[in-house]
């Protein structure tokens, strides 16, 4: 390793969203810390990059935090004071049909509720118990496997949680809006909506919507990096990047090793350190689909045929909740779908720091086989254009990135899995395997803090809050 490392009580392998959080935690705690990054910047999956023109601000990776607005971590620290500030856009999320109809979910539940006709009882009655407890619910829902210290909470969330999508729709809906827009919230668990599970996701979105909003970061996505970075370097922290580590013998001694790291990146590092049991189960850890990404600048804000699409920053392109499950579907079975689910985010109609006066960037992706080398560019902008019929007009550049190319970009991204291996029912409970400390690997002193340990994939930098609680225990 070309720069000499002054010893430390832990060091931190990576510096993604999860790592500057395990890093805070243990400076926090008074050890000494050294976070290592193998790219020239931080970030991670929080990152702002002028991908496309010039006065174009992008972000690279994720753009929305409807979960770290709620993360107990994030809420812990001085964000505000360190340069974050969160944008609330009018509306949550817009969710557009064909015929120019769409649902939006508002801050208020009666308000959402309005708009989804037959439905809106059947909503509330979903709902509303949820957001009431969000706290309390999100304290276990974002914790590892453990006694839970809402039983009866959790209990009754998981009732309707562990159902698929589709289970939970005719359970409990009629009309077309409400299935659509809980399908679209749980489509970004990337599970077939026919799973078991599939639900969760969405109903914890859907609350967050409600709770805190999806509020984007003033300035890029970065700016929640490099917030994080100035807290730990205030604590005493130190921060090396351009510094790839290829194998846990390059590391001086220390007490702790925390690696922002999936599975198969922790064998590699590992090496003939990490063998029996332990690395045949570890082998057997599965990753998910990728995801296509395109990035826009745009000569203007998207001409949507419903107008108030233009309240939200986040848009989901699909339909009904039949056309998703659809497209889901054939991306669980290798294919690349005609009609995708899109995800949408338009930054720059809150944030005029992203584009220059008058201009504005455009942010979506949908998911392909893990892997994938194929363009989808198409298919996203005839989804848009679907809906927003003249947006091929506004383009005046774009930047793609296929699913291979992201794990070029991240390594955490294997295959393009953005959200650091699946996330159905099994590898949420044995994530990355059923053990009582999830975090702690075969390597004494040696702790995986990355998405891929609970609570699983999300800016929010609980994985790695609790893989540190996890070693500071250890180094008692």
């Amino acid at each position: 390793m070309p720069v000499e490392l002054a010893p430390a009580d832990a060091f931190v392998v990576g510096a993604g969203p999860n790592g500057l959080a395990a890093a805070i935690e243990l400076a926090r705690a008074g050890k000494s810390v050294t976070l290592l990054e193998g790219q020239a910047q931080i970030g991670g999956g929080a990152r702002s990059a002028p991908l496309t023109l010039p006065g174009f601000l992008h972000d690279v990776c994720s753009a929305i935090y409807p979960v770290g607005a709620g993360s107990p971590f994030f809420a812990s620290l001085p964000l505000a004071e360190l340069g974050l500030q969160w944008i609330q856009p009018p509306a949550p999320l817009a969710h557009p049909f064909e015929d120019g109809e769409v649902v939006l979910l508002e801050r208020s539940l009666a308000k959402t509720a309005r708009l989804l006709g037959e439905d809106a009882e059947a909503y509330l009655r979903l709902m509303e118990p949820l957001v009431a407890s969000w706290q309390p619910l999100l304290e276990d829902l974002l914790a590892p496997p453990r006694i839970p210290r809402h039983p009866l909470l959790l209990a009754r969330f998981a009732g309707d949680a562990l159902l698929s999508l589709r289970s939970l729709a005719r359970r409990r809906f009629r009309g077309r809006a409400a299935p659509a827009l809980l399908a679209g919230l749980a489509a970004h668990s990337f599970l077939p909506l026919e799973q078991a599970a599939s639900a969760a996701v969405g109903l914890v979105l859907g609350l967050l919507g409600h709770a805190v909003g999806w509020p984007l970061p003033r300035g890029g996505a970065g700016r929640v990096s490099e917030a994080l970075a100035a807290h730990l370097r205030d604590l005493g922290g130190r921060i090396e990047t351009s510094l790839p580590v290829a194998s846990l013998d390059q590391l001086p001694r220390s007490r702790a090793v925390l690696l922002d790291v999936t599975p198969r990146q922790l064998l590699a590092l590992a090496g003939e350190r990490l063998g029996g049991l332990y690395r045949r189960r570890l082998e057997r850890y599965r990753y998910g689909p990728g995801v296509f990404k395109v990035d826009w600048a745009l000569a203007g804000p998207i001409p949507w045929r419903a107008a108030a699409c233009a309240r939200a920053a986040t848009v989901h392109l699909g339909g009904t909740l039949e056309e998703i499950a659809a497209a889901e579907a054939e991306v669980w079975q290798g294919r690349h779908p005609q009609r995708p689910f899109v995800l949408l985010a338009q930054p720059s109609l809150f944030d005029p720091s992203r584009a220059p006066a008058g201009r504005h960037t455009g942010w979506a992706y949908c998911h392909v086989p893990n892997g994938s080398t194929v363009d989808m560019t198409a298919a996203i902008e005839a989804q848009v254009e679907r809906f927003a019929p003249g947006f091929g007009e506004l383009i005046l550049a774009r930047s793609t990135r296929s699913a291979a190319a992201y794990q070029e970009y991240n390594p955490n991204c294997i295959g393009g899995d953005i959200n650091g291996g699946v996330q159905d029912l099994g590898q949420i409970l044995g994530r990355p395997l059923l053990q009582w400390n999830p975090y702690a690997t075969a390597i004494p002193g040696v702790f995986l803090c990355s998405s891929s340990t609970p609570p699983g994939g999300g800016v929010h930098g609980m994985c790695g809050y609790h893989a540190a609680r996890a070693a500071l225990e250890y180094l008692k």
